[in-house]
């Protein structure tokens, strides 16, 4: 046993960044369902968004890092608010609409994200003092893969702590239960709803400047990011930070020791443990009931 741990401890690790990841970008795409009823096709788009960034402005030092992830917050938040303008006339439509309109999004932002950065995946390297491997238990493990785990374990922890053990995150969570309850009460629920779009969109892009140097920016990277979160959504249950948590981390498992343990079947792993949680819970491990 503890040498099958120290053979695949690097992939497991692998997996813990990995989950933390697809968290950043599922959290936010789990509770603009969840809340507004919106399936939004583009969230992919604003971690495609992200890491072009941090590609376009890291340069190896901390200030590069520091000036992408700025401009990757402000492109998050103008992004999820055009979105959140554009699927709004749409409310009450049903999901076909919304789908198709964000759909479309997708397909002309991604376009001309390969007409300003070419069609070629671009590798994007971390700060130049954080791209050395470092020991790991006897072995060797890339040293910003770690401290992502660190900042990525941090924000997860905020926002579960923002969602779940606030006044603010008491009022989402109302909001979600029981919107007409709280429109009831004097509340601006439209306000509520454009906050938490803009601030899923807002930790899509800025997980995707942190994470470029993982999942590195090129065609076809909004497509499978959104198609991860949306699994991990529908394993952690909409609305849950929780949830969306517990979902992004058995993904990353499940991806990463996947690949090492039985590399042919790797590809059905992650749906088979979709259709696993569905079979057992279908409406997901943690989901919050919406009115």
């Amino acid at each position: 046993m503890i040498g099958w741990f120290d053979a695949h401890l690097v992939s497991m690790v692998d997996g813990v960044a990995y989950g933390l990841l697809l968290f950043t970008l599922a959290v936010g795409l789990s509770l603009v369902f969840g809340m507004m009823d919106v399936l939004n096709l583009a969230h992919g788009t604003l971690y495609l968004a992200g890491a072009y960034t941090a590609y376009a402005l890291s340069d190896g030092s901390w200030l590069g890092l520091l000036v992408a992830l700025v401009v990757g917050l402000a492109v998050g938040l103008l992004g999820g608010g055009l979105l959140a303008a554009a699927v709004a006339p749409l409310q009450g439509r049903g999901h076909l609409d919304q789908a198709a309109l964000t759909l479309g999004i997708m397909l002309i932002a991604g376009e001309l994200m390969i007409m300003a950065f070419g069609a070629e995946v671009l590798p994007t390297a971390p700060p130049q003092a954080l791209a050395d491997s470092i020991p790991l238990l006897g072995n060797s493990y890339p040293l910003y893969r770690l401290v992502f785990i660190g900042v990525a374990g941090l924000l997860a922890a905020l926002v579960y702590l923002a969602f779940e053990r606030s006044s603010i995150g008491a009022l989402v969570r109302a909001t979600v239960a029981d919107r007409d309850m709280v429109r009831a009460m004097g509340v601006d629920t439209r306000k509520i709803l454009f906050g938490v779009f803009g601030f899923g969109a807002a930790l899509a892009a800025v997980g995707g400047v942190l994470g470029a140097p993982i999942i590195a920016p090129g065609p076809g990277i909004d497509e499978r990011v959104l198609v991860l979160s949306l699994v991990v959504i529908v394993i952690g249950g909409l609305g849950s930070v929780r949830g969306a948590l517990l979902g992004a981390l058995l993904i990353g498992q499940v991806q990463t020791l996947g690949v090492a343990l039985v590399p042919a079947y790797a590809p059905f792993l992650l749906f088979g443990a979709m259709l696993l949680v569905l079979a057992l819970r279908p409406q997901g491990l943690f989901a919050v009931g919406r009115a």
